[in-house]
C-alpha cells in the first residue's frame, strides 16, 4: 500500500522512517522553528504567507534554511500532492515546516558544536483531525486563563513560532484540572491576554474586532485573514493591550487558527460567553465564500471513527 511521505535532509522517504537525531540541536535544546500550513481541497492555502512567516521565524532564531524557496516550495508541493492522494476528496491536510539549528557533535561523541553542522530541514504532513474540532462548532471553544504566563518578550520574541513549548505543557495541566476541555489563554508579564497554544485570541465588542497588538503574539495567518474579511464586510478590526476584564465583558469571543479558520468562544474562566455570536457567524461565512469550502461542514462531516 502507498504510504505517506516526508521530506528530510534533502529527500524524500517514508514518513514513518524519519527520527530527528538525538544529538539535534531541535532535541538537546529545543531549538526548533516551524510553520504549519493547511491545504484546501488538496491545494496548499496561503504558502506564500506561511513561507514568509517561517523565514521571519528562522531569522530570528539564526537559522538559515539551506534551500531556496522556490525549491522549499516545490517540495512541499509535490509531497502535497502524494499525500493527498492516499487520503479522501473530502478530507484536506497539514503541512508542517521545519528547521534546527542541526547536529551538535559532541553530544555524539563527534566533532562540532552548537552551530557548527548545517541545519537540519523537512516536511511532513498529516490528516486534518477534524473530529478534534467538531465540539468547537457545535458548543463553542472553552478557554481559562492559568497561574503560568507567556515567556517574556525579551528572553523568546513572541513573532517566532516554535516548539520550545514547555510552558504550554505546564499551563494546559493547570487548565486540565481545573476546567476539563478548556484551553489555556496566557498572560504576559504586563497581564495582557495573549494566545492560546494554537490559536490567536480576538473578542468583539460594539460590534468591533479587537486583537492583542501583533508585536505581543504570534502573527497569525488566519489573524490576517479574519482582518481582511473585517475590512471587506465592514467590520471594525483594532489592534489593543487586553486584559480579563475585556474578555469579561465581551460580546464575542473568537478564535482563529490555520486547521479551522475560526471558530466562537462559549465559556471564559467558567463563565458563559454569548454564542454563537453575529459577527463570528458572519466571517466564517464570508471566509467559507473567499475559499469554496464550507468550514463548519467539512469539520460536522468529518468521520469520527
Amino acid at each position: 500500500m502507498p504510504q505517506p511521505l516526508a521530506y528530510f535532509q534533502g529527500r524524500f522517504q517514508p514518513a514513518v522512517a524519519v527520527g530527528l537525531a538525538l544529538h539535534d540541536a531541535g532535541f538537546v535544546m529545543g531549538a526548533t522553528v516551524t510553520d504549519l500550513c493547511r491545504t484546501v481541497r488538496h491545494r496548499l492555502y496561503r504558502w506564500d504567507d506561511h513561507l514568509a512567516r517561517f523565514h521571519r521565524s528562522c531569522e530570528l532564531t539564526h537559522i538559515t534554511p539551506p534551500i531556496a524557496d522556490e525549491e522549499i516550495t516545490r517540495l512541499a508541493q509535490e509531497l502535497v500532492a502524494h499525500n493527498a492522494a492516499l487520503v479522501r476528496p473530502t478530507d484536506d491536510l497539514a503541512l508542517v515546516l521545519f528547521a534546527t539549528p542541526g547536529p551538535i557533535g559532541f553530544y555524539a561523541g563527534l566533532e562540532g558544536g552548537v552551530g557548527d553542522a548545517p541545519p537540519t530541514l523537512g516536511m511532513h504532513t498529516f490528516p486534518l483531525p477534524f473530529a478534534r474540532y467538531r465540539r468547537l462548532f457545535s458548543e463553542g471553544a472553552h478557554l481559562a486563563v492559568p497561574h503560568i504566563k507567556q515567556i517574556p518578550a525579551n528572553c523568546v520574541d513572541p513573532r517566532i513560532k516554535q516548539r520550545s513549548r514547555l510552558h504550554w505543557w505546564h499551563a494546559d495541566r493547570e487548565i486540565h484540572a481545573a476546567f476539563p476541555g478548556a484551553a489555556a489563554v496566557l498572560l504576559n508579564e504586563h497581564n495582557h491576554l495573549t494566545e492560546t497554544a494554537s490559536a490567536n485570541l480576538l473578542i468583539v465588542k460594539n460590534g468591533v474586532v479587537q486583537s492583542p497588538p501583533r508585536e505581543m503574539i504570534l502573527g497569525g495567518i488566519s489573524l490576517l485573514t479574519v482582518e481582511e474579511l473585517c475590512r471587506e464586510l465592514g467590520v471594525a478590526f483594532v489592534e489593543r493591550p487586553l486584559m480579563m476584564e475585556d474578555a469579561q465583558e465581551a460580546d464575542e469571543m473568537m478564535l482563529s487558527c490555520t486547521s479551522y479558520c475560526l471558530c466562537g468562544v462559549s465559556k471564559f474562566n467558567g463563565a458563559t460567553v454569548p454564542w454563537p455570536g453575529a459577527v463570528f457567524q458572519r466571517l466564517l461565512s464570508a471566509w467559507g465564500e473567499r475559499i469554496g469550502l464550507d468550514i463548519r461542514a467539512q469539520v460536522e462531516s468529518c468521520d469520527s471513527s
